[in-house]
């Protein structure tokens, strides 16, 4: 009896890892199928000259030709990979100071904290090409002519027309420019903070109450409250949020470089377009490790 017990016991606990294989084995099917096989197959067509006829794909071995087409011939990629990397230079920065700020307010207690929160996480929700466009203006790429009247309240020359209001003429035209490029973009940066919010919201909570209870009982101000205690307690989250704004600023379908990527995709350029993609992925990793080697200088690690 007592064997047979035990046999039981032991056949219950392989079949709950067999249900946990299973459950792994669909992701894994899934990640072998739509993410291993085309990406092995981009990585050998940019080294090949692609035609595509009826369905059927022609290989011919060209090496390193599209990599040099890509960075000296195209006309635009060069052009859009910098694009590109001065926008998300400038515009990182300011998506994770602006969710630290936001975060930070967000945490106290007020009425309506609840429906704050939920407003600053909507666009995750509701983050779909078509209403960003809207929003943020580009009514040509969603076919709704209909649609200027709304696009109009997120009008940018507003911050111009305020500066001439104030009597503020003054300005260097590259400051006028720069703070133009912040005036177009800071729906855009409001969009892209949603998850970074939530980040810094979670590291927020991580704080005990005593050490606010101690900081109050020393005197301590706001300010040093949040340079002695807040910012040390939500530093290491800085590097996540660096990294995920950087990833989701380069994999942003509205970017110049995906754009071009894309384009070319409607061209049939398979072998130009992986070897374009390949770059970029490159330069997209080289970017998380300056970043992850800036980010560590700044954040402080709690060691015994």
């Amino acid at each position: 009896m007592k064997n047979n017990k035990k046999s039981s016991r032991i056949s219950y606990e392989k079949r709950k890892a067999l249900y946990g294989y299973g459950f792994i084995g669909v992701w894994l099917v899934g990640t072998v199928i739509f993410f291993l096989v085309p990406l092995l197959t981009s990585f050998i067509w940019s080294f090949c000259d692609v035609t595509i006829d009826t369905g059927n794909s022609t290989l011919e071995w060209v090496g390193f030709e599209n990599f040099v087409y890509s960075l000296t011939t195209d006309p635009k990629y060069t052009e859009c990979l910098k694009s590109t990397l001065l926008e998300t230079l400038w515009k990182t920065p300011l998506i994770v100071i602006f969710s630290l700020f936001i975060a930070v307010i967000l945490n106290q207690k007020f009425r309506g904290r609840a429906l704050a929160r939920a407003i600053f996480f909507l666009p995750v929700i509701i983050a779909t090409g078509p209403v960003y466009a809207i929003i943020s203006g580009d009514i040509s790429s969603t076919g709704n002519t209909g649609a200027g009247q709304f696009s109009t309240m997120f009008s940018t020359n507003m911050v111009g027309e305020l500066l001439q209001f104030l009597g503020i003429y003054g300005i260097s035209e590259d400051m006028g420019a720069m703070i133009s490029t912040i005036s177009d973009n800071i729906f855009g940066i409001v969009w892209s903070s949603g998850i970074q919010i939530l980040l810094f919201l979670a590291a927020l909570q991580t704080i005990p109450t005593s050490a606010r209870e101690a900081a109050q009982l020393e005197g301590a101000t706001a300010w040093e409250y949040f340079w002695k205690i807040t910012f040390p307690y939500v530093s290491p989250f800085i590097l996540v949020n660096f990294i995920f704004t950087v990833i989701d600023s380069f994999t942003n379908p509205t970017n110049a470089v995906m754009k071009r990527i894309l384009a070319l995709r409607d061209d049939w350029e398979f072998g130009i377009i992986s070897s374009m993609a390949w770059l970029y992925f490159g330069i997209i990793l080289a970017a998380i490790g300056i970043v992850t080697f800036i980010a560590n200088k700044m954040i402080y690690y709690e060691t015994e």
